[in-house]
């Protein structure tokens, strides 16, 4: 179950922290804001350089054949992540997308009550104190 999970999932994770930081219109920006301390490359790398030995540990291999130990670096060397995938996601075409989306409304939806309730909390309220 574990090394499925790590077969499904390892290449989304990686793409989770972001474009590469060529391909990051704002990350050169957020750093000199101060509102990110590192890169997306390297939060990848330590993410890569810390799940690796745990995996080992678990007996879970990851699927990337490229993935190798850089003794120079002392650090891992992984494959390309597939870019265009990440764009296809992010663009509204991945696993479940439709799902997701129909849940978001659900649940849009199914909380209209709330919604409508603190509206009409927020007029009594406001009703009130124009009163006094």
């Amino acid at each position: 179950m574990v090394q499925d999970a790590v077969n499904r999932w390892w290449w989304p994770a990686l793409m989770m922290f972001g474009p590469a930081d060529k391909d990051s219109p704002n990350s050169e920006q957020s750093i000199r804001w101060g509102i990110k301390r590192v890169t997306n490359d390297q939060l990848r790398q330590k993410f890569v350089d810390a799940t690796i030995p745990q995996a080992e540990i678990l007996g879970v291999t990851v699927p990337d054949p490229e993935l190798k130990w850089n003794e120079e670096r002392q650090s891992y060397d992984f494959g390309a992540i597939d870019w265009a995938e990440f764009w296809r996601v992010v663009g509204g075409e991945g696993p479940c997308n439709r799902e997701r989306l129909a849940a978001r409304n659900k649940a849009w939806n199914d909380g209209a009550w709330v919604r409508e309730a603190a509206l009409a909390h927020a007029k009594k309220q406001a009703t009130k104190v124009q009163a006094a």
